[in-house]
């Protein structure tokens, strides 16, 4: 279990919960965070995920891709990359709203998980997340009848000045975070702590896209480069700040650097079957964002301590103890961190659905070699199927890593196709 160093009033030297000053009782070393500015712990990114039946006069907008007047507003009708889930979208960048239409993994014509909605930080700015919820709501309900809504996933980003990731960075981070993530363009990718680093180490990335991810980038230069800097400096100028003694905390002249934590929608329902309301002992509801909204500070919390930036071991860096404790997520709702108890429920796949994914794998192989299927692409279509974390944990309760499992398909392919050739 990491322990924080102590943390000291900067004029007295006497230990407060929010002093600036971190004295570290194994070296004595004194570590002064009060130029650090925090300037904003919000929402970046909102999913929130319906089920239904699609509307037919819906469909007819992807006939020919283009503008149409969908819900009171124009909106841009076309095709997404399949690696989305979706085949569709509907989109319209004023609003900050995104529609993914018709799940690649569930029949047109039946009720499933056909609409993923995504709110861009502007919109989700704009308006308080009951507001923000009904809104999502009355464009679910345009696109599907049957509608209710499965579940949500958010993205929290922290962004703060004067302070930048150090240049070991990676070394000092500890994990648990299984997957690994191969993305085109990067510089170095460290197996290791499933970490990767783009350019010229300004973007860290931990863990995976379909878990628990960490991000921390130059948030200045992401802004600049897609044209978003005056929008995002009008934030932080307005936003001042955690820091009530310097009401103008944003500085201009210096970078900014953000860390963001990303929820899957399946780790959001991991809390919602494992976290409860201590006064009534009830399951939290995650289904809705606007539901979900008071518990992103356990959220943060929890993330921060699943990515622990280690000083040595076993001691928390500074930075992580401050940003950790001394951030709360900016919305206008009542946080509900101290009415709950955070734990994510776990499905396990022994016994029974141990014995089932054996049995699955195997005859997913014999009918991949009997299609003359190559182990690659076996095993992303593996990947992007719903049962996948069944799958994933399954074996890695097994000490088998992805590439284990990937090397276990292609090791099982090769065999039928030695021992039976196309007579499979």
């Amino acid at each position: 279990m990491s322990k924080d160093q102590r943390r000291l009033d900067r004029l007295t030297g006497l230990e407060s919960k929010d002093g600036r000053l971190f004295f570290d009782p194994a070296s004595a070393a004194l570590t002064d965070l009060s130029a650090v500015r925090l300037l904003r712990c919000g929402v970046d990114t909102v999913r929130q995920l319906f089920r239904g039946l699609i509307r037919p006069e819906i469909m007819a907008f992807f006939e020919k891709p283009g503008m149409v007047e969908f819900a009171g507003h124009t909106w841009h009708a076309g095709r997404v990359a399949k690696d989305s889930g979706y085949q569709y979208k509907l989109q319209n960048a004023d609003l900050g709203i995104i529609l993914l239409v018709k799940n690649f993994n569930a029949k047109i014509d039946t009720i499933g998980a056909h609409l993923k909605i995504e709110v861009s930080p502007h919109a989700i700015d704009a308006l308080s997340p009951q507001r923000l919820q009904e809104r999502l709501d009355y464009y679910a309900h345009q696109v599907l009848t049957h509608c209710e809504t499965n579940q949500c996933a958010v993205h929290l980003a922290m962004d703060l000045q004067n302070w930048k990731p150090p240049v070991d960075l990676v070394a000092r981070m500890h994990c648990r975070a299984r997957m690994q993530r191969d993305i085109s363009g990067i510089n170095t990718v460290n197996w290791t702590t499933k970490s990767s680093t783009y350019g010229r180490g300004e973007t860290f990335m931990f863990g995976s896209a379909t878990g628990v991810q960490l991000c921390i980038y130059n948030k200045t230069e992401q802004a600049r480069a897609t044209d978003k800097l005056d929008y995002w400096e009008s934030v932080w100028k307005r936003r001042d700040s955690f820091d009530a003694k310097d009401p103008d905390n944003y500085d201009p002249n210096a970078d900014v650097w953000r860390i963001e934590l990303r929820y899957h929608h399946s780790v959001v329902q991991q809390f919602a079957s494992g976290s409860i309301d201590i006064k009534t002992g009830e399951f939290i509801d995650t289904r809705s964002f606007a539901a979900f909204a008071g518990h992103l500070d356990g959220l943060w919390r929890y993330g921060l301590r699943q990515f622990k930036l280690l000083c040595r071991p076993g001691y928390f860096e500074p930075i992580w103890t401050l940003i950790r404790d001394d951030i709360r997520v900016d919305l206008p709702v009542d946080s509900l961190l101290d009415d709950t108890e955070y734990k994510r429920y776990y499905k396990t796949s022994r016994g029974f659905s141990g014995k089932n994914v054996e049995l699955f794998l195997g005859n997913f192989v014999s009918l991949l070699a009997r299609e003359q299927v190559g182990a690659k692409k076996a095993f992303k279509t593996l990947q992007q199927w719903d049962c996948w974390p069944v799958i994933r944990d399954h074996y890695a309760a097994k000490d088998m890593t992805q590439d284990d499992l990937y090397r276990h398909i292609r090791d099982l392919l090769t065999e039928r196709h030695v021992r039976w050739g196309r007579a499979i």
